[in-house]
């Protein structure tokens, strides 16, 4: 019977954009899973099609329509259906029923900005058309302008910026949002940085460092560009520092080291650093459409309705 495992994961740090988490008690495949679906199968919102009325800045309209695509869309419920995400309430464009487009699978934007002058002012700075000038009919569908307060705090517009408008310029569009996945569109990746490492298992050798003298040991411990290693003052003992698991990167200059001070080839490392195959480190940075642990959270359902759909097929094809 094959051993079954009870996938483990515990939260280094959570932020409404960035996440790390340990996840252990699983192998490659199931961390690799995990980190293409929050890549790649999360649905969102983005700006899909943009229909231009007037368009007189220095851009052309497929060059605005893309930056259009890339502004982040957050859904945030409303109090009656709290705890919802926008696959909840919205419906892919190409599953509903509706001939073209229907608040059940689209949102729309409007966007209208004029700099208007009236001919006596002398040369006139740039005027910034940002994500806060569009205008959506759904309250519950906000560009996300800003990742966190100090962001906001930093940034010298007022949202994210799309096109400069100089004196008598006009940007007059309707832009229609509608929910998709990355595979279809990067537009749709709901994150910035999904990665995970090897969780680095440290093994000291106490036995045959002890043939080493002081000097030796402090040269084992300086050739690690990560320094992952410390010598004890008191004891003279070689130890792992507390955050090893974050800074340790793998480099084979304790290799190189170790082997030099070898007497004999076939001895035992005075330390050896490995991967484990079980425990992984994961840090996911979001774009703003999502938070991070909605993310994850999105990503686990996906993960989840796969293995059932597998399930069935497998039970459909035993039955026939």
């Amino acid at each position: 019977m094959p051993y079954q495992r009870f996938p483990k994961v515990e939260i280094l740090s959570l932020s409404p954009h960035e996440i790390k988490f340990i996840l252990s008690e699983t192998d490659t495949s199931m961390a690799n899973a995990l980190r293409r679906i929050m890549i790649g199968e999360v649905p969102t919102l983005a700006i899909d099609l943009v229909e231009f009325h007037e368009n007189t800045t220095v851009l052309n309209d497929e060059y605005i329509a893309h930056r259009l695509g890339l502004i982040p869309l957050r859904y945030q419920p409303p109090d009656s259906i709290k705890g919802k995400d926008c696959q909840d309430v919205f419906n892919p464009h190409y599953e509903c029923v509706c001939y073209d487009r229907c608040p059940r699978c689209s949102v729309e934007f409007e966007l209208d900005v004029a700099y208007k002058v009236s001919g006596d002012e002398d040369v006139l700075a740039p005027l910034t058309v940002t994500s806060k000038d569009l205008i959506s009919n759904n309250e519950s569908v906000q560009p996300a302008h800003f990742l966190s307060v100090e962001e906001q705090e930093n940034s010298q517009d007022e949202g994210i910026s799309i096109v400069k408008l100089a004196p008598g310029q006009r940007l007059k569009i309707k832009a229609i949002a509608r929910l998709g996945i990355n595979k279809e569109h990067a537009k749709w990746c709901p994150v910035a940085v999904a990665t995970y490492r090897f969780w680095p298992e440290i093994m000291i050798n106490h036995e045959q460092l002890s043939l080493l003298t002081l000097e030796q040991k402090q040269e084992l411990v300086d050739c690690c560009p990560d320094k992952v290693l410390e010598l004890e003052p008191l004891t003279a003992e070689i130890k792992a520092v507390d955050n090893a698991w974050d800074i340790c990167t793998y480099t084979e200059d304790l290799a190189f080291t170790q082997n030099a001070m070898k007497k004999r080839k076939e001895d035992d490392d005075f330390v050896r650093i490995t991967q484990s195959t079980d425990k992984f480190i994961f840090n996911v940075e979001t774009t703003g459409a999502l938070d991070a642990d909605e993310v994850v959270m999105a990503a686990l359902r996906v993960l989840k309705k796969r293995l059932n759909y597998l399930a069935q097929e497998l039970e459909s094809l035993k039955s026939m």
